[in-house]
């Protein structure tokens, strides 16, 4: 597998097994009599009725709520499962999405995609703040500043953006992530994880831009990512949010500014045609157990300009009351919350990264996470202990999936005071790691925040991540 290409993209097709398909089998002549028989028949049709009920699968409504939502037909065969060795040297299991050769993405230099209206801001910084010096300002040996008052939050930053689309309903092609920090690291849940819903606590954004979130609840992953449809609409989210966010952690250089592109390109002429679907790929046979054969990822057209990812804590709130409003004809209606202690991060990505992702433990449960205290004496930083240092090992594994490790830069842009430490000094890899403790120390902490209490929904709200120019 290709360093350049992050082992988190789609499956080739091509790649899966098709050994027998060319084999005729052939039952017993007494057993293809009983079958044929009345009596075998009607046995034959009992016993598929139950086993098509067994194997119904159950899934998160597509606003990732507990409405009752049954799919008899999942195609787990679209679903390729695979393990990769994590940064931390364990087995990591990943369901990628199969997916045919994917072109690059065009991005248009004429029109708007979104529209964005400011809500709640009062208190909230007026410019984006550099908080790198964050990472470098202390000697590498001291513990990160997971209690400093700058993660505090004390106002939040309400934003309505509409997002335009030309899209009609189809499956959003989502992937699962499980780390190798648990001791059991399988994608299926037991009955306790069967009855959480917290998984699909972003799925609002991908319905109501017409894309079905399907998500099983015999899954239980700790991150939830999406490689489509694309839709340049998520671009210019990500990029609002990274520049209404009050503080953002860079660790990588900033693009060149975009050149308009010809109309030629920026316009491509869409083709639109109407075919009757082939019998062949209808007339489908229920697939095998899968098993784990030799992968590989699927033809990736390089995007004109490397691409980086926003990573930052975000809630969700529907346009008026229902997330019904949410959902309207030809553009989503969301509002996006951000906070003022939390601060967003930037990375270079790989070539195959996913389009957007997110965790599946909201702030409900991040305020349930204790922080550790800081002890100026221990050799390693704080991130390394307890719970709180799980899920930062989790996001860090899962990032080290897609950061282009040759992009990163680590500046100590923002700094307010004296370092003794350069950025020469911070390797790459502690940067990301103690940048992601800082996020989610100050996720954690902004649950003692009266406006976030009162202004955020807690179950509709976490840490999620955008693909970016």
């Amino acid at each position: 597998m290709s360093q350049d290409v992050s082992s988190l993209g789609p499956i080739d097709p091509a790649s899966l097994s098709n050994e027998n398909d060319e084999q005729e089998k052939s039952a017993p002549w007494i057993v293809r009599k009983l079958v044929g028989s009345m009596t075998g028949r009607i046995v034959l049709s009992s016993y598929e009725s139950l086993r098509a009920a067994g194997t119904s699968v159950v899934c998160l409504s597509p606003w990732g709520d507990s409405s009752p939502l049954l799919l008899p037909c999942v195609r787990f065969r679209d679903l390729a499962v695979h393990t990769v060795i994590a940064a931390t040297g364990g087995m990591a299991v990943v369901a990628a999405p199969v997916l045919g050769p994917i072109v690059g993405e065009v991005i248009s230099t004429f029109g708007d995609t979104i529209l964005v209206e400011l809500g709640i801001h009062a208190g909230f910084s007026l410019t984006t703040a550099a908080a790198n010096d964050l990472l470098i300002d202390k000697p590498i040996k001291a513990v990160i500043p997971i209690h400093s008052k700058r993660l505090e939050t004390t106002a939040i930053k309400e934003l309505l953006i509409t997002l335009k689309f030309r899209i009609t309903m189809t499956d959003a092609a989502l992937g699962f992530y499980r780390s190798s920090v648990h001791k059991d690291n399988s994608l299926f849940a037991t009955v306790k994880d069967y009855l959480a819903v917290e998984k699909g606590w972003f799925s609002p954004y991908l319905f109501a831009s017409s894309r079905r979130p399907v998500i099983p609840r015999t899954m239980k992953p700790d991150i939830v990512f999406c490689h489509g449809p694309f839709l340049e609409g998520d671009y210019r989210v990500g990029q609002t949010l990274l520049k209404e966010s009050a503080m953002v952690i860079t660790l990588c250089s900033e693009p060149a500014p975009a050149l308009a592109a010809p109309e030629s390109v920026a316009h491509p002429k869409p083709h639109h045609a109407l075919s009757i679907p082939s019998i062949k790929n209808l007339l489908h046979s229920r697939p095998s157990s899968p098993s784990e054969p030799e992968h590989t990822l699927t033809a990736l057209t390089p995007p004109p300009e490397p691409r980086r990812m926003v990573i930052l804590c975000v809630g969700l709130k529907p346009h008026r009351t229902l997330w019904t409003t949410s959902a309207r004809p030809g553009e989503s209606v969301i509002n996006y919350v951000l906070l003022n202690g939390c601060p967003a991060i930037v990375v270079p990505v790989k070539v195959g990264a996913p389009l957007v992702a997110w965790d599946a433990l909201t702030l409900e449960e991040l305020w349930k996470v204790p922080l550790p205290e800081d002890d100026p004496e221990a050799e390693k930083t704080t991130v390394e202990q307890g719970k709180f240092g799980g899920i930062v090992n989790v996001f860090f594994e899962y990032l080290d999936l897609c950061v282009d490790w040759q992009r990163v830069v680590v500046s100590g842009s923002g700094s307010e005071s004296d370092s003794s430490s350069t950025p020469a000094e911070m390797d790459p890899r502690n940067a990301l790691k103690s940048a992601l403790g800082l996020l989610v120390a100050s996720a954690i902490r902004s649950g003692s925040s009266k406006e976030v209490k009162k202004e955020v929904d807690k179950e509709r709200s976490g840490i999620a991540m955008w693909r970016i120019p």
